[in-house]
């Protein structure tokens, strides 16, 4: 990632109060839940909804969510690196949706940054590839089932080639 458009995602993220930690519910692969408990933080904050998921307190907002910051930056899961990048499955494909602005603004940034847009895309196809092959089918329908609105469709990956199509 180059730093010129990267200050400016980053500060897009840091003025938008977490929107995308309200009631977000990441998913959550074994060796995930391993880092985060040997960071020091409680099995508590872990919940179970058919997959394993950061929990959200009282307010809605994910329990790592402080300050306006993520509290475990350095190992957030997979699809919150994915930043305003998501996912379904379909027939064994693996398909990337980016999200509407008015869902995350970073996603209007990187409509209008090629660059950015390619980079931050090419991240989130590597995290949620790593995501999906780590977590047990029973897992993925589950969150698979979890609508999401507002997004669009931008690649498709094949799983058994995992080459994008």
């Amino acid at each position: 990632m180059t730093d010129s458009w990267f200050n400016v995602a980053e500060a897009i993220c840091d003025r938008c109060g977490g929107l995308c930690c309200r009631d977000a519910h990441p998913p959550l692969s074994r060796d995930r839940i391993h880092e985060i408990i040997s960071d020091g933080h409680p099995f508590g904050n872990i919940e179970y909804r058919g997959y394993s998921c950061l929990a959200a307190g009282d307010d809605g907002m994910c329990v790592m969510f402080h300050a306006g910051r993520c509290r475990i930056q350095a190992i957030k899961p997979e699809t919150c690196r994915a930043g305003p990048f998501t996912f379904d499955i379909v027939n064994g494909v693996l398909e990337i949706w980016l999200k509407h602005e008015r869902i995350c603004p970073l996603a209007g940034f990187l409509r209008e940054e090629p660059e950015a847009f390619a980079s931050l895309c090419a991240v989130a196809q590597d995290e949620l590839l790593r995501l999906v092959r780590s977590l047990p089918p029973e897992d993925l329908a589950a969150i698979c089932r979890i609508p999401e609105a507002e997004t669009d469709k931008i690649a498709v990956i094949s799983l058994e080639e995992d080459v994008p199509c």
